[in-house]
């Protein structure tokens, strides 16, 4: 049954009856609800707690255990009804008993993987410890042929204005904005362009640059070092790292370690959709 009940507060099954205990008997044991002859203790509730998606954990604590009981107390009256002795259920049982141990045992790996010292290590490493690329601000021209370009190249000695010419000559989207680039790094331009940028000094304009667009005119306003992210923008991505390099490390440790047979049998893999092998 999905979590669907979670904020329930007055959803009671009417044969159910709950009590108050003093602070301090209250344990693990602590009976709260029993249903259909089974009881729902304290540590049922803490243990599905425990487990909830995260998006949970944020809800009050008040509200969390009244939906955490109450689900536990629809789910009884509900499991409580089926036949738990069938072929089917006891094989179920045993699978979702094993995904659980190893869930929990895989859980605690990826959670020991990803310390505090063991991001700073990585933040350090992958990051701040590497060369910073570098991006450019410039601005370009996009005429058709060389000769237009040359053209623009004289005006420009003859102290016409970039921006301006740009929006009067440049066939390229950014000419509305007086061929304004905005900040980039050079992989993201055509080669011809990007390394043409390269090699330019602060506000200097270029020769006539030819590409697959036409023929550009550059100029160059700043450059600068891309900065290192913050911890906290690739903190995900480093604790996703390595968690998932840990489980890695662990399943294959744990395949390495246990005693494996596998019987040679010839089995049609249609068979797995043959459930009613199991009624």
């Amino acid at each position: 049954m999905k979590f669907r009940t979670l904020l329930a507060t007055s959803a009671c099954l009417a044969f159910v009856s709950t009590a108050t205990f003093a602070q301090e008997t209250q344990s693990v044991d602590t009976v709260l609800a029993t249903v259909n002859g089974v009881d729902i203790t304290i540590g049922h509730v803490i243990a599905l707690t425990s487990r909830l998606p995260e998006q949970y954990q944020s809800i009050p604590d008040k509200d969390l255990y009244q939906g955490v009981l109450d689900q536990l107390i629809h789910q009884t009256a509900i499991s409580t009804t089926a036949n738990a002795d069938s072929e089917f259920m006891k094989l179920a049982i045993e699978n979702e008993t094993r995904a659980l141990l190893a869930g929990d045992t895989l859980a605690k790996i990826g959670e020991a993987a990803k310390t505090e010292d063991k991001v700073k290590a990585v933040y350090e490493e992958k990051y701040l410890n590497q060369p910073r690329d570098t991006e450019y601000k410039a601005s370009h021209i996009l005429v058709k042929t060389e000769d237009e370009a040359k053209e623009l190249v004289k005006a420009l000695e003859g102290g016409k204005d970039f921006a301006e010419l740009a929006k009067e000559k440049s066939t390229g989207p950014s000419g509305a904005r007086g061929g304004d680039l905005g900040w980039f790094t050079p992989e993201k331009m055509v080669p011809e362009f990007g390394d043409a940028v390269k090699s330019m000094e602060k506000d200097g304009v270029s020769a006539p640059i030819k590409t697959q667009f036409g023929w550009h005119i550059i100029k160059l306003f700043d450059s600068r070092e891309i900065p290192a992210p913050t911890l906290e923008e690739v903190r995900t991505k480093i604790e996703g790292d390595l968690e998932d390099a840990a489980l890695k490390a662990a399943i294959d440790a744990f395949q390495e370690d246990a005693k494996i047979t596998r019987n040679d049998i010839e089995v049609d893999p249609a068979i797995i959709r043959k459930t009613d092998l199991l009624k």
